[in-house]
Formats: C-alpha cells, structure tokens, sequence
C-alpha cells in the first residue's frame, strides 16, 4: 500500500505544517484508566487508537521516530459526591 503523505499543523499554528505518513493501527490493547479527583469524583477513561503519523525527519532525542495520534476517548463517571450532582434530578443511585 502506498504511503499517504498528510500535513500537520504541528506544533504552532504560526508554524508552517508538518508533513507525515499515516500508519494504520494493525493491533491495540485499550486498557481504562481509573481517576479519582481531588473533589471526590471517580472517573474511567479509555483511549481508542485510530492512526498515528509518523513525522518526516522528526526524531526524539534517543533516535526514535516521532508521531501524532489520531484517537478519541471513552469517558464515564462512576461517582460523583452528592454536592456536585444536578439537584433538579434528584437523588440517583452509583
């Protein structure tokens, strides 16, 4: 499969764009993330994966290949205390 070359608004939009290659995700394993918030709130979270993109000629400083993330995410709140909850809809049940 030929490469698709694709430009990057990266990393200012004052700068001109970067050039890539899109990189299918062939395998992911999305694991969920759980936070508990200072205000008492638990919340889980999982990122979904779509591509990455593979910067031309962009290195870290260990010689890695440096990519951008096409990804969305999954958000849920398990808890949350009372006082933050709308109280027009009442009392609800975690």
């Amino acid at each position: 499969m030929p490469e698709r070359r694709i430009k990057i608004p990266f990393p200012t939009p004052q700068s001109p764009p970067m050039e890539g290659v899109e990189v299918s995700v062939k395998e992911s394993t999305e694991r969920w993330t759980d936070v508990l918030l200072e205000d008492g709130t638990s919340i889980r979270l999982k990122p979904s994966v779509i591509s990455a993109i593979r910067m031309i000629g962009q290195f870290d400083p260990e010689g890695n290949p440096m990519y951008a993330l096409k990804a969305g995410q999954i958000l849920t709140i398990v808890s949350a205390p009372e006082e933050l909850r709308n109280p027009q809809l009442g009392k609800q049940v975690n």
